[in-house]
């Protein structure tokens, strides 16, 4: 995908981004490009996905929190926080920055902390986040499980079932994880459920074609866990 066709999507679906904003989206490829060839996070057969595959795949979950929690959505686009007190998100294996770098673009407000615990993956990301100028992403390399900061929000791109995922973050996050992932999910959902001794109501699906009409996101979702 091309820059201007990423543009058109972003600026249909988020309003009021700013030049700053817009300049930090197209100079994200460059700077994977350039990183990437270096140190490979991301599939070089992929690289020219970037835009979709990547980059809008992350921003699934702002989507979501534009139709489920405009509140929220709000708040992480206001560039004044109310009561200066951040909304703080923590991405758990972001690997190359994904999905915590292009969130942090779309919401200036809100604290991220971008964790992983294979350091050749937070350099590229560290580098991403000063090349881009974003003050609001710190970069940690290290497991989310040895964290001792709580956090409002838990941010991930499926590097776990939800049943081996959870104990990491467990304890993380005060409103809910936002989780992108994939497969069969009633199965994993059920299993999830059971394991953790979860209501029905602690869990919500949300599929991401149906804001991104491509073949690639048929079967992706954006999972809360309350």
């Amino acid at each position: 995908m091309t820059f201007p066709a990423f543009e058109a999507i972003l600026q249909a679906s988020f309003s009021n981004l700013s030049d700053v904003q817009l300049d930090r989206f197209l100079r994200l490829e460059a700077g994977y490009r350039d990183w990437n060839a270096k140190i490979n996070v991301i599939s070089r057969k992929d690289i020219d996905n970037l835009y979709d595959h990547h980059v809008l795949h992350s921003l699934a979950i702002a989507e979501y929190l534009r139709i489920h929690d405009p509140e929220v959505y709000s708040r992480l686009r206001d560039p004044r926080p109310a009561g200066g007190k951040p909304v703080t998100l923590l991405d758990v294996g972001t690997g190359g920055g994904f999905p915590g770098i292009p969130l942090a673009i779309l919401f200036p407000a809100a604290a991220f902390t971008l964790c992983d615990s294979v350091g050749k993956k937070t350099r590229v990301t560290g580098e991403i986040a000063r090349l881009l100028g974003l003050t609001n992403v710190t970069v940690v390399n290290a497991r989310a499980e040895t964290l001792p900061s709580r956090f409002d929000y838990v941010v991930s791109r499926a590097v776990a079932s939800l049943t081996d995922f959870y104990p990491w973050v467990k304890g993380k996050y005060s409103k809910s994880i936002l989780y992108l992932r994939g497969g069969d999910l009633e199965t994993e959902i059920s299993q999830f459920r059971a394991r953790w001794r979860k209501p029905e109501s602690a869990v919500r699906t949300w599929p991401v074609d149906a804001w991104l009409k491509d073949e690639y996101f048929a079967g992706k979702f954006v999972v809360e866990i309350f």
